[in-house]
């Protein structure tokens, strides 16, 4: 690299002035170039003038990553909303949000003009039904014995069919106004016809949003309860996106202080313009401990069970491109040595390589320890 493109690097790290004047000070008397590829030789004393501090990396786990904060959801595929099956006023609502509701347990009763009409209209298609069966039954009779042409017989056929089409028709409304067949059964037997209707639940679920209150008036197909079943939940989390690349679908997830482990079912192929994060989203069983809206910190698998795994700071990290290199002390000075960036957040990274915890890494200094292996401390 040039001379000009040292000073430009060192630009970047904006300690350029004091830099250069303590290379002044110290290159001339007794320090030299690189003596080998990726390697700076400097003493003690020369450190210490620099700013160069050394620690030993930290063991990280060898599996996980650091931990992200992500946010509990309830998966979209086990969210549905109760609709009003009829226009009408709100009369009473038999659950509250947070109960768990079984299969045709009542959730919202409606007083309805409309499902007055419904069940009118159903006695009335029932009655002619009933009245074309008999006058079918009678033309035939009267069509055998000869007393009637073959058109009185096929008139009163096709009047039988349009009033059983007619009977389904109305029963189908009834159906899907939340009446059962016993209930239908019942009120084409006693036409005791009812004011009111009462909304069921589907299935099994978990009432998590109450979208109406007693008094109000809804149209038909307004929503009136959200429901959700919560035997499995999504987490979801906002990775950086410079440690995506260890993350792949099938990861093993464990959210701290939880039990139960979940899997990544998807990384995101999209990045927050905003936050520079990709969506990773793990699916995990539900024991009742976690509550969708809350939020826990996770640590997400990538590494095989051979490798080992470093923690340290941040700002012992030498980016380059795609490149992610340390400064690991050697006897006389450091060698820069790439490693692969696992995970990291503001302060720390997790980084595997060829150092071990014996090995001292130089987490200050860094902007220095570059424009020595560059050349400018020798120029």
């Amino acid at each position: 690299m040039s001379h000009v493109e040292a000073i430009l690097s060192l630009c970047f790290w904006r300690r350029l002035p004091r830099v250069i004047f303590a290379l002044a000070l110290i290159a001339p008397a007794n320090m030299s170039p690189a003596s080998a590829e990726g390697e700076v030789k400097v003493s003690p004393a020369q450190m210490q003038t620099l700013g160069v501090r050394v620690v030993h990396p930290v063991s990280s786990r060898i599996d996980q990553t650091l931990p992200y904060p992500a946010q509990i959801v309830i998966p979209t595929p086990q969210l549905w909303v109760v609709s009003a099956p009829v226009a009408g006023m709100v009369n009473a609502l038999s659950v509250a949000r947070g109960d768990r509701v079984d299969v045709g347990q009542p959730l919202v009763t409606l007083e309805s003009p409309s499902f007055v009409s419904l069940q009118r209209d159903y006695l009335h298609a029932f009655a002619q039904d009933v009245l074309a069966a008999q006058q079918l039954r009678r033309n035939t009779d009267l069509f055998e014995g000869k007393a009637v042409p073959r058109r009185v017989l096929e008139t009163s056929q096709a009047e039988a069919r349009q009033a059983s089409v007619a009977v389904a028709e109305r029963r189908q409304m009834l159906r899907l106004s939340g009446l059962s067949d016993e209930a239908i059964a019942l009120l084409t037997s006693e036409a005791a016809i009812k004011a009111a209707v009462s909304v069921t639940a589907p299935q099994q679920a978990t009432v998590v949003e109450i979208l109406v209150a007693p008094g109000q008036r809804v149209e038909q197909s307004a929503p009136l309860v959200k429901l959700a079943r919560l035997s499995t939940l999504w987490v979801e989390i906002a990775m950086p996106a410079s440690s995506i690349r260890a993350i792949r679908s099938g990861a093993r997830v464990e959210i701290d202080g939880y039990e139960p482990s979940g899997v990544v079912i998807l990384v995101s192929e999209t990045t927050d313009a905003a936050t520079q994060t990709i969506l990773v989203r793990a699916e995990v069983p539900n024991t009742g401990e976690l509550r969708p809206g809350q939020t826990a910190a996770v640590r997400i698998s990538f590494l095989s069970a051979g490798e080992s795994a470093w923690e340290v700071s941040s700002s012992a990290l030498v980016r380059r491109g795609d490149t992610t290199s340390v400064f690991v002390a050697i006897e006389g000075g450091f060698r820069l040595t790439p490693v692969t960036l696992l995970a990291e957040d503001q302060d720390h990274v997790v980084i595997s390589g060829a150092i071990t915890e014996k090995d001292g890494i130089a987490v200050s200094g860094i902007t220095a320890l570059r424009g020595i292996l560059l050349g400018l401390g020798a120029e």
